[in-house]
């Protein structure tokens, strides 16, 4: 049997009818300059990174950021992008501001997986350097050995993200907060 993609995949999408799709129908997407892109589901060993990180920033947070996982943040109206990073934090306060907006956002951490190595590595950071969200992390999950945390700060003035230091086994950062995360027992 064929599967045939529903027309609504084959045509831009706007802000406006995003914002009218059930959670459900988000689940899972992620939308790029206007068009649906699905994203595979995770594998247990990414998920349970970005579990593990998500906390470990939850609490350095304090009262003042969260740190979730699966939600939009919204890059651009126009032509609209949403994408929903493996690590999120956010304003606390902005809690019930969703998509989350990246004024409201400090960090986004994307877990490399297969398939996904230039989006995570080269696109995404490009986009959210763009919206001018502040620190991006990229975690790899090299085959043998623990994951490898990049950490990176934004140059405002270029839009572009500069290296804040590289992690291997444990993240020990200062910025955006103090936090320190051991990935060495998955």
């Amino acid at each position: 049997m064929e599967m045939i993609a529903p027309d609504w995949m084959h045509q831009q999408i706007t802000a406006e009818q995003y914002d009218s799709w059930s959670e459900e129908q988000c689940a899972g997407i992620e939308i790029v300059d206007g068009m649906v892109v699905v994203v595979p589901s995770a594998s247990i060993l990414h998920n349970r990174l970005s579990r593990i990180i998500t906390n470990a920033l939850d609490a350095a947070g304090g009262s003042a950021w969260n740190a979730d996982y699966d939600f939009d943040v919204r890059l651009q109206d126009v032509p609209l992008t949403n994408r929903r990073p493996d690590v999120v934090v956010y304003r606390a306060e902005a809690i019930r501001t969703m998509p989350a907006r990246p004024e409201d956002v400090l960090l986004v951490a994307e877990i490399v997986s297969p398939g996904s190595e230039s989006t995570d590595r080269i696109f995404k950071p490009q986009q959210y350097a763009r919206a001018g969200v502040a620190h991006y992390w990229r975690v790899e999950q090299p085959s043998t050995g623990v994951p490898v945390v990049y950490a990176y700060i934004l140059d405002p003035a270029a839009a572009t993200y500069n290296e804040a230091g590289v992690h291997v086994g444990t993240v020990e950062a200062t910025t955006p907060f103090a936090v320190k995360i051991d990935l060495t027992h998955l």
